[in-house]
């Protein structure tokens, strides 16, 4: 402000002067601050972008970040690199970006974990979902559930039919932590099936990956990813089944849940996006919008997002962009409800 102020001539700056000169001083000033702010918007950035993943490295999130970090440089015409940060369900980085400067030179890659789940799931997050804005959707994956190679059952139905049978030693299943999404569908599992599990929180999804597959956890619902599928492959755990409504396209000989007698009407999907805090500056909000709605057009990024099973998401407007956070906001803590979620 005081840079401003020096820019204005001395004769408008009022002392003892007529009501005239304050409204002159006035309209001159909020001139100047607009013109800071298109100034702003032409400038920004002017330096690398920090992308955070609230994940270590490996698993499926930095996967879908290190796939837009080249083609978002591009637009920005900066360079944009990715900090990965895992723990409490993700809020660690989510906390992490908030107490960092709100311009625009940290964005998070989040998604209803981090930013909606954990406040309701651990007393120690103090953040909210409207802490954030979400600047646009990037990507929208597929769930599974993934189970240890020797696990006796080769089907969703199979897996609860085989929890029911497990009396005083239930099956583990791992989650990336308490609250988190993956944690909430396999409460709401317990609930509808009447089976008793046992929860296994992880810093991320490439640890818990490495347990499954080493047999130390019995099953997860995790986002399928390459690596998940190349470790199928290898005969190192086994993929029995999709939490969407139907098979997604692109992974068509994994049946879905639903196709079974237990969960019907069972279904879930998982998006990703780019967020910033609240309070970043309108401006810079737009570029990053713009930026990263031509990045989605980009035909390599819609590729290497297929080759994880994960697809673009659909273009959104700023103000689409909202409505579709406050509508998945509200669906998320109504499931936490459902489930008599607390925070502890």
């Amino acid at each position: 402000m005081s840079s401003i102020l020096k820019c204005i001539p001395h004769a408008l700056i009022p002392r003892r002067h007529p009501v005239n000169t304050f409204k002159k001083f006035g309209a001159l000033l909020a001139g100047l601050l607009l013109a800071t702010g298109g100034a702003l918007a032409q400038t920004y950035p002017t330096k690398p972008v920090n992308l955070m993943v609230p994940y270590p490295a490996g698993g499926p999130s930095d996967a879908i970040a290190r796939i837009f970090t080249v083609p978002l440089g591009k637009e920005l015409g900066q360079q944009v690199i990715v900090e990965n940060l895992g723990g409490v369900a993700g809020a660690l980085a989510a906390q992490k970006v908030l107490a960092a400067p709100a311009d625009g030179y940290y964005l998070f890659q989040g998604s209803p974990n981090e930013v909606i789940l954990s406040p309701l799931a651990n007393a120690a997050v103090k953040l909210k979902a409207e802490d954030f804005r979400l600047v646009h959707p990037v990507a929208e994956s597929v769930m599974v559930f993934v189970a240890r190679k020797d696990l006796p059952a080769n089907s969703v139905d199979e897996l609860i039919a085989l929890a029911r049978k497990s009396g005083d030693k239930p099956l583990t299943y791992g989650s990336v932590g308490i609250g988190s999404l993956y944690h909430l569908i396999l409460e709401n599992v317990q609930q509808v099936a009447g089976i008793k599990l046992t929860h296994a929180p992880y810093k991320g999804n490439a640890p818990l990956l490495q347990d499954i597959g080493g047999g130390q956890v019995d099953f997860a619902v995790l986002v399928y990813s390459a690596g998940m599928g190349a470790l199928a492959e290898q005969g190192r755990l086994k993929v029995i089944g999709q939490l969407g409504a139907q098979r997604s396209e692109l992974l068509k000989n994994v049946p879905a849940a639903s196709e079974g007698k237990e969960l019907k009407n069972f279904s879930y999907k998982i998006w990703s996006g780019l967020m910033v805090p609240r309070n970043t500056p309108e401006s810079v909000v737009q570029r990053l919008h713009k930026a990263i709605g031509e990045t989605l057009k980009d035909t390599s990024v819609r590729t290497q997002l297929e080759a994880q099973a994960a697809q673009v998401s659909p273009p959104l407007s700023l103000a689409e962009s909202a409505k579709f956070f406050e509508a998945e906001t509200a669906r998320y803590r109504s499931i936490a409800k459902s489930i008599n979620l607390q925070p502890q």
